[in-house]
């Protein structure tokens, strides 16, 4: 049956994204094995920061390329909505497990809270990519044209002025990221999702797990973490026989 063009699925945008959430799920595993004293490393190291930036502009950028097909491809206002709901929900759920798990420092604009609200803001100038790139590329540039711009301050008034955490375990900024999302549209204006991919098997993985992000996301980190403790609580056990 041939896939009508407002559902299509463009395998390399979900590569793209199944590569994301590959870099996520190793960085969460490290992050597990940090947690229970078998790594040791700070998350203010360059290599980690770096690889959190990649992960970020990879699934931000995704975002923005999403808007730009869904609008192109006249994406009717139920699937929109659902998306948003499907996202808000997961962000809600974030929220909550984290909140019951490490109640001193919950995520409360983690990358979900952040998508939801950048997606908003992108989808709006999605139809003009270049303009959008054009304002992506001020947005990211911004705090090194102006360094008097700091995000930081409003990361304070979210803990001050709404009592959140000031220690939280995922916090996207507004700048640069919401750049990174406006950047995205060009990559759907320049046909980058037209690109052949090889039929392997290992690249039809990867796209299966673009496809089903969200979910792999809100699920990952507790299989991962549930792993991790079995091992540790398994070898606590071991060596006290």
């Amino acid at each position: 049956m041939q896939t009508s063009p407002r559902s299509a699925r463009f395998p390399l945008l979900d590569f793209y994204r199944g590569t994301a959430v590959i870099l996520m799920m190793v960085f969460h595993f490290c992050w597990d094995w940090r947690y229970f004293g078998y790594l040791e490393y700070s998350l203010q190291d360059p290599f980690w920061v770096t690889f959190r930036a990649i992960i970020l502009t990879l699934f931000l950028t995704a975002v923005g390329w999403s808007n730009y097909l869904a609008v192109a491809m006249q994406q009717s206002l139920t699937r929109y909505l659902s998306n948003l709901g499907k996202l808000a929900l997961g962000a809600g759920l974030v929220s909550l497990g984290s909140w019951l798990m490490f109640p001193n420092n919950w995520i409360f604009f983690g990358i979900l809270h952040f998508i939801l609200i950048a997606g908003l803001v992108g989808r709006s100038i999605a139809h003009l990519p270049v303009l959008s790139g054009a304002l992506g590329i001020l947005l990211i540039s911004l705090p090194y044209i102006l360094p008097q711009v700091d995000m930081s301050e409003l990361r304070r008034w979210f803990s001050s002025a709404l009592g959140m955490p000031r220690q939280t375990l995922d916090y996207v900024a507004p700048l640069p990221w919401l750049g990174v999302v406006l950047v995205g549209p060009l990559l759907g204006k320049l046909g980058v999702h037209h690109i052949h991919l090889p039929s392997t098997k290992a690249v039809t993985w990867v796209i299966s797990l673009g496809r089903y992000a969200l979910p792999i996301y809100l699920s990952h980190q507790v299989i991962l973490f549930l792993l991790v403790a079995l091992i540790h609580f398994g070898w606590q056990w071991v060596r006290g026989l």
